[in-house]
């Protein structure tokens, strides 16, 4: 697979990556002002999210291959680069990234009271290792930026979470350890066998099927605990729960998509045999995880615990449309990677603004908001609608595409995905009569609505709901070159003749030679 590079005179790629890590090392200078800290972490925040634009307006979308690509020799005797670039199916995570860190630090203004310097360093650290995993062409370099991301992310839940943060912590720690490790062996192997840790070079190799097997599930350890997919989801909830709102909006936002992702960037492109061969037992976990996630969302009573079994079951359609393998369920899938970012944000962020004044996340303890909160109760409602996919908001257009690309591929996979639908209308409308729409509860009474602050945060994620929902155009548009040279590459990679059993019997005498 050849792919053409667009250099960069200007280090933009850079630039958008260490400007938070040079703001983060500032603040360690700073005075222990709060106010101060607050504003300087939002500043910082705000000239990355400016410095992200050039982006959206230069990126050529009729350009196949890498754009404002960087590329500097590093390790010379490894073969290792410090190789940046974008295309179409990164370049608008890269945009969700700084917008989210912006608004994370306005929606945790009041919220994080305590050590408000090491979060905010946290939170600026988080998004350059983030926005880096986006970036790099490089596997050391994104391995790099992939496990750097865990540590900030870590303190964040561990230090500023809910009183079972430390469980919540370990068990995030450890599903995501494992899952890179046994990546990390894959990566190994794959450098052993190409000589290169250049992405682009490797993608070119054409593996030996059986090769490509094993390292498929290498590597599909770590995508599918990120995504999460089903059965490996269970440290979501739990990390979400316990998570202080900045660190679910992160995780919802951005953090999880790195593992589709990853499917997108490593699975399809350096092992398309396999990914055809395994996309049978793909979609059945991507089904599973649809329906599974929808009914156990109508048992939960608690608020953050509910949106967060929704991503399981949205990240489900995620999957789904990937491993499709065409054109339509393609790019709705990567549309509804950032739509999903939006809106479950969105949702989170609702979630801390009515914990801030309650400090409970009970269903039970919530009731009649939509009179004491009118304006934010008209927020969430439009949050819920787009997450249930209602036509006009950004939710519809992704699960149309994924469920229309689904049915032309495999039509009983449509058909069993489409009743995820049925049930996510269910259960968050559901949630929302039993939060806004009941008599008041006494422990509601008098709170206020919505601050300008909490304002602010929650309109650019409005604005991108209705804007991707009525007019997806420029968003689908990034995407369509690279999505069609990435199917053209698994469609020319042949298809795979031998049955799983030969794959595992010749597998281990490739991968453990005698």
């Amino acid at each position: 697979m050849e792919v053409a590079l667009r250099m960069s005179d200007f280090p933009l790629l850079s630039l958008i990556i260490w400007l938070p890590v040079v703001g983060s090392v500032i603040l360690l200078a700073l005075p222990r002002s709060d106010r101060l800290i607050r504003w300087f972490s939002l500043v910082v925040a705000l000239a990355d999210l400016a410095v992200t634009l050039p982006l959206f307006w230069e990126f050529d979308k009729g350009f196949v291959g890498m754009q404002f690509v960087e590329r500097h020799p590093w390790i010379k005797s490894w073969g290792i680069s410090y190789f940046l670039g974008v295309d179409g199916i990164s370049v608008l995570f890269i945009l969700l990234s700084a917008l989210i860190t912006v608004l994370c630090i306005l929606i945790s203004w009041e919220a994080v009271t305590e050590k408000v310097k090491e979060f905010h360093i946290a939170l600026l650290l988080t998004a350059a290792a983030m926005m880096g995993v986006f970036c790099s062409l490089d596997l050391f370099l994104f391995y790099l930026f992939w496990e750097a991301m865990l540590i900030p992310m870590y303190l964040i839940i561990g230090i500023w979470g809910g009183p079972k943060r430390l469980y919540a912590t370990i068990k995030f720690f450890l599903y995501t350890l494992v899952g890179s490790v046994l990546m990390l062996v894959g990566i190994i192997f794959l450098y052993l066998k190409a000589g290169t840790f250049n992405i682009l070079e490797i993608m070119k190799l054409g593996l030996p099927y059986h090769f490509q097997f094993w390292l498929f599930w290498a590597f599909f350890a770590a995508f599918a605990v990120k995504v999460p997919m089903w059965p490996v989801h269970t440290w979501l909830p739990d990390a979400h729960t316990e998570a202080p709102t900045a660190g679910s909006v992160i995780l919802a936002g951005i953090l999880i998509k790195m593992g589709a992702y990853g499917f997108l960037r490593f699975s399809l492109s350096f092992f398309p045999l396999a990914a055809k061969a395994m996309m049978f037992p793909m979609l059945m976990l991507s089904v599973i995880a649809i329906i599974y996630g929808g009914i156990i969302c109508l048992a939960q009573d608690d608020l953050k615990r509910l949106i967060a079994y929704s991503s399981v079951s949205h990240m489900g359609f995620v999957t789904l449309g990937i491993f499709s393998l065409n054109s339509n369920a393609m790019e709705g899938a990567i549309l509804q990677m950032l739509n999903h970012g939006i809106v479950t944000g969105a949702l989170f962020m609702c979630v801390g603004v009515v914990y801030e004044r309650t400090h409970t996340r009970a269903i039970k303890d919530y009731g009649g908001l939509a009179t004491v909160m009118p304006i934010y109760a008209a927020f969430f409602m439009v949050f819920t609608l787009a997450s249930i996919g209602l036509p006009g908001t950004n939710g519809f257009i992704g699960e149309f595409l994924i469920l229309l690309g689904t049915f032309c591929s495999k039509k009983w996979a449509a058909a069993f995905a489409a009743s995820g639908v049925i049930i996510g209308a269910g259960y968050m409308l559901w949630l929302y009569q039993r939060v806004f729409c009941q008599d008041i509860n006494p422990k509601v009474a008098g709170l206020r609505d919505v601050k300008m602050r909490e304002v602010f945060a929650l309109v650019p994620m409005l604005i991108l709901v209705l804007w991707i929902g009525c007019y997806p155009t420029p968003f689908l548009g990034f995407m369509h070159e690279s999505v069609r040279a990435l199917l053209d590459h698994v469609n020319g990679a042949g298809a795979p003749a031998a049955p799983i059993s030969e794959i595992i019997k010749e597998g281990l005498h490739v991968v453990l030679p005698s």
